[in-house]
């Protein structure tokens, strides 16, 4: 018997150039370590690679890279931690 061949999930390219400049800073996020970085890195990195995302993706308007980079660094914030209601101070 042969081998069987995987199907290719291959997901459609319809995205704008919004939903990938977002997509692709969210995963550079993840792959450069961006979360554990001080703030300070945090802000040093998201003003290289905005200007980055800007070259690249120069069909984008100023308040859509600003849009990105702000669900950027939303995205790099801590959970805020919850508390228990009702408890007794």
């Amino acid at each position: 018997m042969g081998k069987k061949s995987k199907p290719k999930h291959r997901k459609e390219d319809n995205a704008s150039p919004f939903d990938k400049a977002r997509d692709e800073l969210l995963s550079h996020i993840l792959h450069c370590g961006v979360l554990q970085a001080e703030p300070q890195h945090q802000k040093d990195w998201f003003d290289d690679t905005m200007e980055y995302m800007a070259e690249r993706y120069a069909t984008l308007s100023d308040d859509q890279l600003d849009t990105i980079r702000t669900l950027g660094e939303r995205y790099c914030r801590p959970v805020k931690p919850h508390t228990e209601v009702g408890a007794v101070s």
